[in-house]
């Protein structure tokens, strides 16, 4: 459309001379319009003052700021969306995210930077491998582990700094990360310190209980464990939990059962294994009344009558068989836990069975137990 060659501020005062009580025809020749442009810029400037057209022209030019901006967001959330899954975290994946919106949704090269949070002078620069752009690094952190293999990453990166060289440790981190060289930090177990007790038979059944763990293999390589309870009375085996893992929760789950067939003892003999200092066991054993007596570390012959029957429970059916599920090690151990209640005869109960010194005890027998 061709552009008048009057200002809109021109056009509102000739409409002002009319206004004021000049002829019509006496304003078109005076500027040299017609008759029709006159009226045309009547109907559209009619009764605006200056001040007033001003703010309309500078509203116009707002609204279609706005709606250039409007434009654009639109078209960079279209554009956006594709790449909303995954999100580009790294220089190159950016990259990659700023090749496809400038193909696929015609973006320029600085609006699509700018999307993906991007440097634009990054985009340009060429990447270098970071086993070119670290290589002194690597071969710095390969020659100081290739000394001394057990140095963890501070020792490495104070040697580092002691050569003169100012990597910021994140960055010879990065690269000791990448090169596997990072060590598994052996955090120290602080177990309270126990008291020796000693190790003395009770006088009665269920007065003391001795459990431990033992650990196997199936012919196929899988390892299992078995849960091992003792009587101290009279050595008898209570049970044998055997699964893969077994944790305090299914401790718990074990003594459960045992107390609704025989009841639970008064107190349990075990090592310092995570299982029984388990907040869940010791609390499950507090409310039930059995008290958790924990041996010293270091120091398994304290808990020397659950060692004994581990040693036997080991030689006699472990190392004897060869499993292929574990159904086949329940089965074996059912029949051997039977044969060893109530057939093997021990030598500290005089070679009577457990069963056999049970029913003695409760008949009131006077037979002295060794230790």
């Amino acid at each position: 459309m061709k552009k008048s060659r009057f200002s809109e501020t021109q056009i509102v005062a000739i409409l002002k001379e009319a206004d004021a009580g000049l002829p019509v025809q006496e304003v078109c020749r005076k500027h040299g319009i017609s008759s029709a442009t006159y009226y045309n810029w009547k109907s559209k400037y009619g009764g605006l003052e200056a001040s007033e057209l001003k703010r309309i022209k500078e509203l116009e030019i707002e609204n279609a700021r706005l709606k250039q901006m409007y434009a654009d967001l639109s078209l960079e959330n279209r554009a956006m969306k594709d790449l909303i899954d995954p999100k580009a975290l790294r220089p190159s994946e950016k990259r990659e995210a700023v090749r496809y919106l400038v193909g696929a949704h015609c973006l320029s090269v600085t609006r699509s930077c700018r999307c993906v949070g991007l440097a634009r002078a990054a985009y340009y620069r060429e990447p270098i491998a970071p086993a070119v752009r670290d290589a002194e690094i690597i071969g710095l952190l390969n020659e100081l582990v290739e000394e001394r293999p057990r140095r963890g990453f501070w020792k490495c990166c104070a040697l580092i700094r002691r050569r003169g060289h100012q990597w910021n440790h994140k960055r010879v981190y990065r690269v000791y990360c990448s090169l596997k060289l990072n060590q598994k930090r052996r955090a120290k177990r602080r177990v309270p310190t126990r008291e020796r007790q000693p190790l003395n038979v009770p006088a009665a059944p269920n007065l003391m209980w001795s459990a431990d763990f033992v650990s196997d293999a199936l012919y196929c390589g899988r390892r299992f464990r078995t849960f091992n309870i003792i009587d101290d009375f009279n050595r008898e085996a209570v049970a044998i939990e055997i699964d893969t893992s077994i944790t305090s929760r299914r401790l718990i789950r074990v003594f459960e059962q045992i107390q609704e067939q025989r009841g639970l003892p008064a107190t349990l003999r075990v090592d310092n294994g995570p299982e029984f200092l388990g907040e869940a066991f010791i609390d499950w054993a507090k409310e039930q009344g059995m008290h958790v007596q924990h041996i010293q570390p270091g120091k398994p012959n304290q808990n020397a009558y659950i060692e004994r029957f581990n040693r036997t429970y080991r030689e006699e059916l472990l190392d004897t068989y060869q499993f292929s599920t574990l159904d086949d090690v329940r089965e074996l151990t059912y029949r051997w836990l039977t044969e060893y209640n109530e057939e093997r005869p021990h030598d500290a109960l005089d070679n009577r069975t457990p069963l056999e010194c049970f029913i003695d005890h409760a008949r009131g027998s006077s037979y002295e137990l060794s230790t």
